[in-house]
């Protein structure tokens, strides 16, 4: 299948489940911006429970900007909180040592526009996984989608998403459980190099 999605920050399983069972994987990059989804957010799982990782934005609701026009804001050391974080997560977990020199410089590089960041994001992530997938961009927006899946619908935060990805070995489950539908560096600290054929055997039905 062919699918249409967004780019996002370390997208969660949903995405990736979707990305490396499609055909090929058009992201759409002529879209309007909006707040509180998964363009500037990821979930991981902390000592203390789901934690989210938010990247700040220059955005002003007044005037509609696009998605590839949003610069990332600096008034806050973010990306270094992100690493810390991500850090304080992970560092037990099977496979964070096995990653860390590949994804430690996406947290050091200077960051100006938030779709090329997600971009960037998503590279390395398909280097550690070893996912080869036929990847395109929109030219123009389509509110609807005649010749491939839309899952645009993903990219929001708020809305009730039923998938529920197959249960693995996470850091802190015996103190809170399994948490479902994290960002793909969840799984990919705990399951390593299994990780595309734990994505590419999830049941999508979305």
């Amino acid at each position: 299948m062919n699918i249409v999605l967004h780019p996002s920050y370390f997208p969660n399983v949903a995405h990736m489940a979707a990305i490396a069972q499609a055909d090929t994987v058009y992201f759409e990059t002529d879209d309007n911006f909006a707040k509180q989804t998964y363009r500037t957010r990821s979930y991981v799982y902390a000592a203390n429970g789901k934690l989210l990782l938010n990247i700040p934005v220059v955005y002003t609701q007044k005037n509609r900007q696009k998605y590839r026009d949003v610069k990332v804001a600096h008034n806050t050391n973010w990306q270094t909180i992100h690493w810390k974080s991500l850090l304080s997560a992970y560092k037990t977990s099977p496979f964070f040592e096995y990653y860390e020199d590949e994804l430690q410089p996406l947290f050091e590089m200077k960051v100006d526009y938030i779709l090329d960041f997600n971009l960037k994001c998503f590279e390395v992530i398909s280097d550690c996984i070893q996912l080869e997938k036929n990847i395109e961009y929109t030219k123009t927006y389509q509110h609807e989608i005649t010749d491939a899946t839309d899952l645009r619908f993903l990219i929001n935060a708020k809305s009730e998403n039923e998938f529920k990805n197959e249960a693995y070995t996470q850091v802190f489950e015996n103190k809170h459980g399994f948490l479902n539908n994290l960002s793909i560096l969840d799984v990919l600290f705990n399951e390593g190099p299994n990780t595309l054929h734990y994505l590419e055997n999830q049941n999508l039905n979305l």
